[in-house]
């Protein structure tokens, strides 16, 4: 199943973020690596602070272990996330397909 990790970062997250930026690259090359993260990045036009990640698992848990382990997430760059079920069901890789 695919799971969308949604974050939404503090006003001032493009200064505060560059001391944990490495440790959060590292954190998500690890996920990556293990084939739980697929894509990620920031929603642009406008660019608010707000970003999505794709994974695909066997449950949500993946992606909340994700965050809640994350450097942002725990020094309080990212003020709010959530976790959502994604039910792809057209082209390759759909979890559901019809």
């Amino acid at each position: 199943m695919h799971y969308l990790l949604f974050y939404e970062k503090v006003p001032d997250y493009a200064v505060r973020q560059e001391a944990f930026q490495a440790g959060h690259r590292t954190h998500v090359l690890d996920a990556v690596r293990r084939g739980e993260l697929l894509l990620g990045g920031n929603l642009a036009d406008p660019q608010d602070g707000a970003a999505v990640l794709l994974f695909r698992a066997d449950s949500p848990a993946v992606a909340e272990a994700f965050a809640a382990s994350d450097p942002y997430v725990v020094h309080g760059i990212v003020s709010r996330w959530r976790v959502r079920t994604w039910e792809t069901v057209v082209g390759p890789g759909a979890a559901v397909p019809p």
